[in-house]
C-alpha cells in the first residue's frame, strides 16, 4: 500500500493516512478482510513514527473501517467494504459537510454547481 503524505499539510499525517485506507475502501482499491500492513511495516515505507500509524489504525477501528487482531493486524472490516455498515452520514461528517457548504456558499457558489462538483469528485474519486 502506497501513501501519498504531505508533510508540508495542514491536515495531521495520522488523518491523511485514515483518509486515503477510507478513500481505498470506497473505491474498492482495498476490499473486504484485505490485510493492512503492520503499524511497523508502514511507518518504515512511509518514513514516519510508528505511533502515528497506530494512531491512524485506532481511529479506523473506531470508526469501524478495520479490525484488529494480535495475530492477524489491521484487516479491513467486511461491512466497511460492501457499504453495510453506515446508513448516513454520522455527526462528525455532518458537521465537516456543512462547514464545507459554507465555505462554497461564502465563495458564490451556486447550489447547483456545488452539487454538479461533489457529484463529479463522488464519480471519480470514490467510484472508479
Amino acid at each position: 500500500m502506497l501513501l501519498e503524505l504531505d508533510f508540508s499539510s495542514d491536515t495531521p499525517i495520522y488523518l491523511q493516512i485514515r483518509n486515503q485506507i477510507v478513500k481505498g475502501i470506497a473505491s474498492g482499491e482495498l476490499e473486504a478482510d484485505e490485510r493492512l500492513p503492520t503499524v511497523r511495516g508502514l511507518a518504515e515505507q512511509s518514513g514516519i513514527n510508528m505511533m502515528t500509524v497506530s494512531k491512524a489504525y485506532q481511529v479506523l477501528k473506531n470508526e469501524g473501517y478495520i479490525k484488529t487482531d494480535r495475530r492477524s493486524g489491521a484487516i479491513v472490516a467486511a461491512a466497511a467494504a460492501d457499504g453495510s455498515q453506515h446508513k448516513g452520514l454520522g455527526e462528525r461528517e455532518r458537521n465537516a459537510l456543512e462547514v464545507i457548504i459554507a465555505e462554497a456558499k461564502i465563495q458564490g457558489i451556486s447550489r447547483e454547481a456545488f452539487l454538479t462538483e461533489c457529484g463529479e469528485i463522488y464519480d471519480k474519486e470514490v467510484i472508479k
